[in-house]
């Protein structure tokens, strides 16, 4: 067990409330996630993505056709 839990004395907690303290702490993670700046690859994909719109703007689909093209995957 890590020193930091038996520092804190989170060894020591039911299981219930060490379960809730990680979905706290997972929950705070979540909402700061959204902060942090894409990274290098992520920024890559975003321009390439843009990059494609740009080049070809008439190929796109309409909420009707993705809706319907996930409806026929889920029946199969």
């Amino acid at each position: 067990m890590g020193h930091v839990l038996r520092d804190l004395g989170i060894d020591r907690l039911p299981i219930e409330q060490r379960v809730t303290l990680v979905q706290e702490i997972w929950d705070s993670i979540a909402r700061e996630v959204g902060l942090l700046p894409p990274t290098a690859d992520e920024k890559q994909e975003i321009e390439g993505r843009m990059s494609e719109d740009d080049a070809s703007p008439a190929n796109v689909a309409t909420w009707d056709e993705i809706k319907g093209d996930a409806v026929e995957r889920w029946k199969k």
